[in-house]
Formats: C-alpha cells, sequence, structure tokens
C-alpha cells in the first residue's frame, strides 16, 4: 500500500503556521526556481540601516500565498463564487508574482540587463513553468496578465491593495523594527468584498485602508527610500556597470558563470524571449554571485571598482545630499573636478563616484486604479472621496526627491 505524503507546514515569523498541501502548488515550491528566492534578500542592502532586515523574496510569497488563502475565503463566505481551480490559479499567480527577481532584487534590474523588469522576467519564468508542468499554470497565468473574465480576481493579485502590498508592509515593517509600516492585514481582509466584479472594501473598513495608506508612505522614505539605502544601491549599480565596463574592454575580473555571461553581453528583452538559456542562466543568479564578486573586486587593479566595493562591504557609503529641486550642473561639476583631482582619475571616470537621481513617493496612484470603498447605503466612493483625513488627497501626489552622491571631500 501506497505512503499519502503528508502536507508540510512551515512556521512564519507573521503569520504562524503555514500549511503547504501536496499538489502544484507545493511542486512549485519545491522547483529550483522558487528555491532561489530564499538566495534573494527582500530588501536588497537596507541591511546596511536596519541590520534585522535579511528577510528574502521566499518569505514574502509564501506570505502572500497566505494571505491570498485568507482572502478567498472571506469572498466565498460573502457568497461570491471563487471555484476550486481559481483558488489554485489564484495561489500559484502570487507565490510567483516575484519570480523574476534578480539579485538585491529592485536594484540590478537595469545593471545587468537592458530594458527588461522582473515583471517581464516573471512572466517569462511562468511561460517556462507551464511547459514543465504541462500546461498547469495556465488559468494563473491568464489572472495574472488580467485575461480571466473576473477581473477581481486579477486584483487580488496586483492593485493598489493586493495581497503582495498587504503582506511586503507587515513583513518589511517587523523585520526593521519600523512600526509605522505595521498594517492590519486581518482587518482589511475581513472587509473584502465583490460589487460589479470589482474588489471592494466594506465601509467598517475605512480606518484601516486610511493607516495602510499612510504606513506604505512612511515605509518609503523611512525604509525603501532611506536615503543611505538609495547611496547604497546606486553604488551597486555603479560597480554592476563599471565591472561590465571592464570585462567588455578586455579587462580580466573575478566572476561566477552565470554572473559573467550577464557582464560579456548586453541582454535585452527579446534575447531573453528569442533563447530559452538566458533564463536558465539568469535562474542561477543570486545575492551570493555578488557578494562573493565584491570581495575579490575590493582588491582589484582598478581603483574604481576596488573602492565602490570596498564601500559596500565596509559600509562606507557615498555622502549623499536629496533636495526638492534638481541639482544644478555648476554644482554636480564642481565636485567631479575635486574627485578627479583628489582621486587622480579621468572626469568621465567621476561619473561612477558623483551622480545625481531622482527617488520618487506616491503612496496612492489615483490615477491608476482605485481603492474602492462600499457605503452602508450602497454606493461605491474611491478612498479620497469617502475619508474625512483631509491628508488622503495628499497622499495621491506623487512626491519627487533629487539625490546627489559623492565621496566624502
Amino acid at each position: 500500500m501506497q505512503e499519502t505524503k503528508k502536507n508540510k507546514i512551515i512556521n512564519d515569523p507573521i503569520y504562524g503556521f503555514i500549511t503547504l498541501e501536496r499538489g502544484i502548488v507545493f511542486d512549485l515550491i519545491e522547483h529550483p526556481f522558487f528555491q532561489r528566492l530564499r538566495r534573494i534578500t527582500q530588501l536588497g542592502l537596507s541591511y546596511l540601516v536596519y541590520p534585522g532586515a535579511y528577510h528574502t523574496r521566499f518569505h514574502h510569497a509564501l506570505g502572500c500565498m497566505f494571505l491570498m488563502e485568507k482572502a478567498i475565503l472571506q469572498i466565498r463566505n460573502k457568497e461570491h463564487e471563487i471555484s476550486s481551480e481559481e483558488e489554485e490559479a489564484l495561489k500559484i499567480a502570487i507565490l510567483l508574482h516575484d519570480i523574476g527577481h534578480g539579485p538585491f532584487s529592485h536594484a540590478l534590474e537595469n545593471s545587468i540587463a537592458n530594458n527588461i523588469s522582473h515583471e517581464d522576467l516573471s512572466k517569462l519564468f511562468m511561460a517556462k513553468l507551464n511547459k514543465e508542468f504541462d500546461g498547469k499554470l495556465s488559468l494563473a497565468i491568464q489572472i495574472f496578465n488580467n485575461k480571466h473574465s473576473k477581473k477581481f480576481l486579477h486584483q487580488l493579485v496586483s492593485s493598489q491593495l493586493d495581497m503582495d502590498r498587504l503582506d511586503y508592509l507587515k513583513r518589511d515593517s517587523f523585520f526593521t523594527g519600523v512600526t509605522e509600516g505595521n498594517i492590519g492585514t486581518e482587518r482589511i481582509i475581513n472587509m473584502l468584498n465583490v460589487v460589479n466584479d470589482q474588489l471592494v472594501i466594506e465601509e467598517k473598513g475605512i480606518y484601516s485602508i486610511e493607516k495602510f495608506l499612510i504606513a506604505r508612505r512612511l515605509m518609503y522614505w523611512q525604509v525603501y527610500l532611506h536615503k543611505t539605502v538609495v547611496s547604497a544601491e546606486n553604488t551597486l549599480i555603479k560597480i554592476l556597470k563599471r565591472a561590465k565596463q571592464l570585462i567588455q574592454n578586455g579587462t580580466d575580473i573575478f566572476s561566477s558563470s552565470a554572473l559573467k555571461m550577464f557582464l560579456k553581453n548586453n541582454y535585452t528583452a527579446d534575447n531573453f524571449i528569442k533563447n530559452d538559456d538566458i533564463l536558465e542562466i539568469f535562474s542561477k543568479l543570486d545575492d551570493h554571485d555578488i557578494y562573493s564578486c565584491l570581495k575579490e573586486w575590493a582588491n582589484h587593479d582598478d581603483f574604481i571598482l576596488s573602492s565602490l566595493s570596498i564601500r559596500i562591504l565596509n559600509r562606507k557609503p557615498l555622502k549623499i545630499k536629496t533636495q526638492n529641486e534638481k541639482f544644478l550642473e555648476k554644482e554636480i561639476n564642481k565636485l567631479k573636478q575635486k574627485v578627479s583631482e583628489k582621486y587622480n582619475i579621468s572626469i568621465d571616470d567621476t561619473n561612477y563616484l558623483v551622480f545625481t537621481g531622482k527617488v520618487s513617493n506616491n503612496a496612492y496612484q489615483y490615477h491608476k486604479t482605485h481603492i474602492n470603498i462600499l457605503m452602508k447605503n450602497g454606493e461605491i466612493k474611491d478612498i479620497t472621496d469617502a475619508s474625512d483625513q483631509f491628508n488622503i488627497d495628499a497622499l495621491s501626489k506623487t512626491v519627487n526627491k533629487y539625490f546627489l552622491c559623492y565621496p566624502k571631500m
């Protein structure tokens, strides 16, 4: 008699025990593509500011799936139909929503490949897995791409109030210790409903949504866009661009074989689509490739590569100034001249040590999709109209800050 395999239980620090049932979802979690997420941190270099921020994309994906199960239960309790096939597809879609992230998450999206986002890569990974699993991911892919007839299913996976955001705010708040991000996920999920094929929040949950939006804004300024993190992540991008420049000019530098492929070549989305092997090589990349290179590059003869690598390893970030207006060319050029003279490098090479950029914070993207509140009288209102909080409207405005990074002079 064949023994039936038991379900697995994972102990999550946020939600407690998460049960993983045997079947397609469990098999996807076991797959090397998904296991790679254990080696990719959720918050990149944020640990340089918040020492506890070492949690991974793997943690986050499982947390999202747990919340999705809760959301499905609530919506069914309110007499909206979600079939068992749709339930499985929703769990797969949310589980794999971040599978395309590269090492250090967002920091490397444009430095090891050109014009291809982690969302595009996630879609390519899903398509590849769908072939491997004989089409069992087709419905999940349909929902993920918003091609399913029930539009509210896609909103659970990707919207302004999806399971992704509900998990990462709570999780990132927990691991960084930034309590402002601690939102009431359970309360929000309990208030979920569906009207005219759109996700809505019942009026009783309005204050939880207000807190969610304010928490999102605060977490962006305090964690995701913290100026030391912005400096470190942009430095890491510069390191990889320098490594790419050196290797493509014939300089021998240490690298793992997978990373070397991306440093030697300027792959675009088109290359990934046409050549299946590139995605396979990308699936071998994780944070450890970058760390091992940084340790070697710290001793390289090239001053730019070695000095920037040392800055990341020893937490000696470039100084960073932020302001509401763009920095004047005159100020930037003056700094570049000083840096050129101090380190005896060309003005061209100072672009690796003196650079500017922009960060944006938009807690509520009113013009994209809405967070709809179901009022007691049956009326549907956008959160900005339903709330009596005077600052909710302000949360829907994009706030831009300009930064300038440079070595201490």
